[in-house]
């Protein structure tokens, strides 16, 4: 029978990890931040913001989609704070809230291309 070999470790480790853990709640946030990333429709659309500010029409032609299903994505990168929007008369234009999103877009690609 083989024997399990446990590694014991110390106080100071034990207490550098406690230290370094983010809070349960904001590791759920977390979670759902990179739930928002697990959607093909919703990186596309990012990929498109990254180019250009866009209407929802323009977003769903170049996407050869619905613009109710371009409008419900837009909605949930919203409420992330991925996006933002700007009205014009009518019209409402939506962007990248940031340059994080460009960032993580791009060092996410970085890492799958590895």
């Amino acid at each position: 029978m083989e024997e399990n070999t446990y590694l014991h470790l110390d106080e100071e480790t034990i207490k550098k990890v406690d230290d370094k853990m983010p809070p349960a709640e904001e590791l759920q946030d977390l979670g759902e931040f990179f739930k928002v990333f697990g959607d093909v429709t919703r990186l596309k659309i990012l990929y498109v913001l990254l180019c250009s500010e866009m209407c929802v029409y323009d977003i769903a032609s170049l996407l050869n989609m619905s613009q109710s299903a371009i409008s419900h994505q837009l909605r949930v990168l919203k409420q992330m704070d991925l996006v933002k929007n700007r009205r014009e008369g009518k019209t409402i234009f939506y962007s990248l809230a940031d340059g994080h999103i460009v960032t993580i877009l791009s060092q996410g690609l970085d890492h799958i291309e590895e």
